[in-house]
């Protein structure tokens, strides 16, 4: 999957580095005018040009522009900052050995396989993995990306909006923002003040924030403690996210069908029903929401 690119984040943390539109432009080597149809979401960068970007504002790729799963062929070029013709130069070939693999058409030649991974920055067998992602077939087994649950107010917020509207829109910074100060009563936040938590540009939020970001997103104000260890049932809360998203991704369902002509059992159906009905009762909240 792309990362995701959010302009009004970009705008917020640039303002938050006090550096103009046309600074980021040079840094980044792009016009002025690029950059502010980029932050005013007239238009986007390509994804090569992501890791410049965050590298200009100081903040983490992974951070500024988030992504959901393993990485395919096309995420490992774009973080690589490389373009198709330049990862084509590195192996002395056309583009078209690397876009046939990128959309899933034809496999790279062995050959291509150690030069590219070396100039993506990662194993061969790191590579090979992003090759099959992108002829659509996930690892057996991929490492938990969510083992560590998220601590502070922006990264919980993230979670949230991720894992919490599958299958409708989740509401933007400008909506947050909204809502927060409706609750509030007073005018206590921006969406720029949204976006900036968002990106870990800052981690202060008042509790009258906290309260307000709890009433948008339809949790529990406990949430948005600043705890130094994740509560129990706080991580049960993530945990039960994540297991019905996937499920309403068709995650689980897909890989059963896989591995299964006949699809998913009776007795699996209603062991999943069981689970989903658990969770129901344990987040009634969340599930009244959407």
């Amino acid at each position: 999957m792309p990362r995701q690119f959010d302009g009004s984040r970009v705008r917020a943390v640039r303002r938050g580095k006090d550096l103009h539109q046309k600074e980021l432009a040079e840094m980044v080597g792009v016009s002025a005018p690029t950059v502010a149809r980029w932050e005013s979401g007239q238009d986007f960068p390509k994804g090569e040009k992501l890791p410049a970007i965050a590298a200009a504002l100081s903040q983490s790729l992974d951070v500024l522009f988030p992504h959901d799963g393993p990485p395919d062929l096309q995420l490992l070029r774009c973080d690589a900052g490389l373009s198709v013709a330049q990862a084509a130069a590195i192996i002395g070939a056309s583009r078209v050995p690397v876009s046939n693999a990128e959309s899933g058409r034809r496999r790279l030649s062995d050959a291509y396989v150690q030069p590219l991974a070396e100039a993506y920055g990662v194993t061969e067998e790191e590579l090979l993995a992003a090759q099959d992602l992108s002829f659509g077939l996930r690892p057996r087994a991929s490492r938990d990306e969510h083992a560590s649950a998220p601590r502070t107010v922006g990264e919980k917020i993230n979670f949230l909006l991720e894992y919490g509207y599958v299958g409708q829109e989740a509401p933007s910074d400008d909506e947050l923002a909204r809502i927060v100060n409706e609750h509030a009563g007073v005018a206590a936040v921006t969406a720029d003040d949204i976006a900036a938590l968002r990106v870990g540009a800052t981690t202060e939020a008042s509790d009258v924030v906290r309260a307000g970001l709890a009433e948008a997103l339809q949790v529990d104000a406990a949430l948005f403690q600043d705890d130094a260890e994740v509560d129990p049932k706080v991580r049960e809360f993530m945990q039960g996210l994540l297991f019905l998203g996937s499920i309403r991704r068709g995650q689980i369902i897909g890989l059963a069908a896989r591995g299964n002509g006949g699809g998913l059992s009776a007795e699996m159906m209603a062991k999943i029903n069981e689970l989903v009905g658990e969770l129901k009762h344990k987040l009634p909240e969340v599930q009244d929401g959407e």
